[in-house]
């Protein structure tokens, strides 16, 4: 195809050319920058998203069953468990309590949050792979309940494996005088890490009877976990589940738990694809100059083309194949810095971040071939786009007009 030998030939620098060819380079760096920003910029998006949710569905549910109006608890919850367990997609149903306390440790106190869980139905994902301890002494009976505490938490108040902490309940005991604060003896089991700082500095486990006893109720809960295969198929799972559990208990799902938490991302995302897109407008804007001008240097060469009997759809294609080549070359040098950097920006956790602020200790890095795919089209198209004025302007060339003074 001699339109594509030509677009090579031209675009190869020559002595009277080092202006056209410096832009040319430009407009490759200008569309390669592009694509490298977007796939960085994306990637550090799904990265933190991918890694917030991954972290936060470790230590809770996919699904939760919770009363409309809090009051007493969810009694007859054994009776739910079951027709929720047999719903398509869930994979466990199990009973939770959550309560909170104050818990005094060999160093210093902290407000933590008690989650009971009943080991013999599920096992939370947080559980599964402790640091420090065993999830057997967990489930064992001793002369004091065991308690899991999280990393930063045990950290905090000094407490290891073996060692006994005081779990202070603030409305533990009524008395003729009203409520009065309980106190329960507690012997730590071990400690967990989600990764997530918000559950790691301040959650606790228990067993679902301690926790009960500890903070002086019947053996209710006020919340039924659904653990999926498909963490997606929550809103199907949630619709099918208020079949079950009758008005007075509602299903909520993870995405609207942390519905203000994914709207964030999501917009941060858009912003991201509208502000580095720019960036590809003006590599595109470079392109146009570079044709422009090539269209003003070779004016000669196209007349004698079309001398020679070259159609305006060969002189308009040797002009677009340039525009594809730069935005071509330009897209798989940026995908393959992006990916590089990438790499090693997640390997050697090169950006550190506050984890009381950001819940993660650094910025994790996580490009998709999907979204790659995508910005390589789209810095192809807008390479592309901008090839058709000066394409068309060439083809307007008088090849008597353009060959008289010559």
């Amino acid at each position: 195809m001699f339109e594509l030998f030509i677009a090579r030939r031209y675009l190869n620098a020559k002595r009277k050319q080092v202006v056209i060819s410096l832009i040319t380079v430009i407009s490759v760096i200008g569309v390669a920058a592009g694509v490298m920003a977007l796939v960085i910029a994306l990637a550090v998006n799904n990265g933190l998203r991918d890694t917030l949710q991954r972290n936060l569905l470790g230590a809770t549910a996919h699904v939760s069953i919770l009363e409309k109006e809090p009051s007493t608890g969810i009694e007859d919850w054994e009776k739910l468990v079951a027709p929720l367990a047999r719903i398509p997609h869930v994979k466990t149903a199990a009973p939770a309590l959550y309560e909170s306390g104050y818990l005094s440790g060999p160093v210093q106190g902290k407000g933590v949050a008690i989650k009971g869980v009943d080991l013999r139905v599920s096992t939370p994902d947080a559980l599964k792979h402790l640091k420090t301890g065993s999830l057997e002494t967990l489930r064992a009976t001793n002369d004091l309940p065991n308690i899991v505490l999280g990393k930063r938490l045990a950290q905090d108040i000094g407490a290891m494996a073996g060692n006994q902490v005081q779990l202070v309940v603030p409305n533990g005991q009524l008395t003729p005088f009203g409520p009065r604060p309980s106190y329960v003896r507690m012997r730590v089991a071990g400690t967990f890490e989600t990764g997530f700082f918000d559950v790691d500095t301040a959650w606790a486990f228990l067993a679902l009877p301690e926790a009960q006893r500890a903070f002086g109720l019947t053996d209710v809960v006020n919340s039924v976990e659904l653990t999926l295969d498909d963490i997606y198929q929550a809103p199907q799972v949630a619709a099918a589940s208020s079949n079950i559990i009758g008005p007075k208990l509602v299903a909520t799902t993870w995405g609207e738990q942390n519905r203000q938490l994914l709207n964030a991302f999501t917009m941060e995302r858009r912003v991201t694809w509208i502000t580095i897109s720019l960036i590809q407008l003006v590599a595109a804007l470079n392109i146009l100059i570079t044709l422009i001008m090539m269209v003003m240097e070779k004016h000669r060469d196209i007349a004698i083309l079309m001398s020679m009997g070259a159609k305006a759809r060969q002189i308009r294609s040797i002009f677009i194949f340039e525009g594809a080549l730069i935005g071509g070359i330009g897209a798989i040098t940026g995908l393959l810095a992006g990916h590089l950097l990438c790499y090693f920006a997640n390997r050697y956790q090169w950006i550190k971040l506050d984890e009381a602020i950001y819940s993660v200790g650094w910025v994790p890095f996580e490009p998709r071939v999907l979204d790659s795919l995508w910005i390589a089209a789209l810095a192809i198209v807008v390479s592309l786009l901008a090839t058709l004025y000066p394409a068309l302007n060439a083809t307007r060339i008088a090849p008597v007009e353009a060959l008289r003074y010559e």
